[in-house]
């Protein structure tokens, strides 16, 4: 006797339809950015070799979806360590033109090259000498002429059916507002602390902390001599409420550990007679202040603490607990 399995059900026709219309979207906007990377060549050297050199901020403009696109590239630069800011044309036009100064650099973004609400600030560029780069699809559009520098994208397609909503070209613009942004934080050095300083906030802002960002420093790291009998050693460990106490030599380097682990494990009558350096583990896991707290949290999750010594040339100079991460949004 066979056995018959339930036939799978056939998807609805505008589902199948809708899905179709969705993947050919995509594949064509990803066919654009292909298109886009092969055409890049002198004309962008020289605009990101401008804006390296810069001692202003980037203008970025645009009407429309070209808009839209404009102040996404304008926060994308901004966060990366090159200034900029999103100026309205229209509102350029009644008074946001004393935004733009000479040392400042326009960036304008047109498809066609041709927005009429973007001649007054055009204008006001080219009048006071203000360096100006055009983002467009028409090369021998009005914006591209009038423009010091014109990156041109390629020839493409709108996804949208009739070729009239702008899909590829925003998509196109948007990537190539990345590119610079990318190349000019390569180009620039910007760095993971440059990043955290304009990243404070947020998931990303917390991923960026450094343990001396969160870590215990000066009185209230407990730290005893070796030659401090156990009760004194308790004592410092009770004030400091770390649940440990840093052992150090004559030195000032970090020699052990006390934790409430090596108590229970030297338990006996003689115990608060005893030198700390008698009772304390030796070669404790430490970090440097520079880490990442995240880091630091790996780090006691792997060896199954809760408390490290943040040190610089083996002397500790600060103590994070696993709940100062935790408090801080680090995990």
């Amino acid at each position: 006797m066979t056995r018959s399995h339930a036939a799978v059900p056939a998807m609805p026709a505008d589902t199948d339809r809708g899905l179709a219309s969705a993947r050919q979207v995509l594949r064509l906007e990803a066919g654009s950015l292909e298109a886009l990377a092969d055409s890049l060549g002198e004309a962008f050297v020289q605009v990101l070799d401008a804006l390296a050199g810069l001692t202003g901020h980037v203008i970025v403009t645009g009407m429309g979806k070209s808009g839209h696109v404009a102040r996404k590239i304008a926060a994308t630069l901004a966060s990366t360590g090159t200034p900029a800011m999103f100026v309205h044309p229209a509102e350029a036009s009644h008074g946001d033109l004393g935004m733009i100064t000479k040392d400042d650099m326009v960036m304008a973004l047109s498809n066609s090259g041709e927005t009429a609400e973007l001649a007054d600030l055009v204008a006001y560029a080219r009048r006071f000498d203000v360096p100006l780069i055009a983002v467009t699809g028409v090369a021998d559009s009005a914006l591209a002429r009038a423009a010091h520098h014109a990156l041109v994208l390629p020839e493409l397609t709108e996804a949208c059916p009739m070729g009239l909503a702008p899909t590829t070209s925003t998509t196109a613009m948007i990537a190539l507002g990345d590119a610079l942004a990318v190349a000019l934080l390569e180009r620039k050095g910007f760095s993971r602390e440059d990043f955290h300083v304009l990243h404070p906030g947020g998931k990303l802002g917390r991923r960026l902390l450094k343990v001396a960002d969160l870590m215990h420093t000066g009185d209230a790291v407990p730290l005893v001599t070796g030659d401090v009998p156990m009760s004194e050693a308790l004592v410092v460990m009770t004030e400091k409420s770390m649940g440990c106490v840093g052992v150090v030599d004559d030195d000032g380097v970090l020699a052990g550990v006390i934790t409430d682990g090596d108590l229970r494990r030297h338990m006996s009558p003689e115990l608060l007679s005893r030198p700390s350096a008698e009772v304390m583990t030796r070669g404790a896991k430490t970090i440097r202040p520079a880490a990442l707290a995240s880091e630091a949290v790996h780090l006691m999750n792997a060896r199954s603490i809760t408390n490290l010594f943040a040190v610089e040339g083996r002397r500790p100079v600060g103590i994070l607990h696993i709940h100062d991460c935790l408090r801080a949004g680090v995990a």
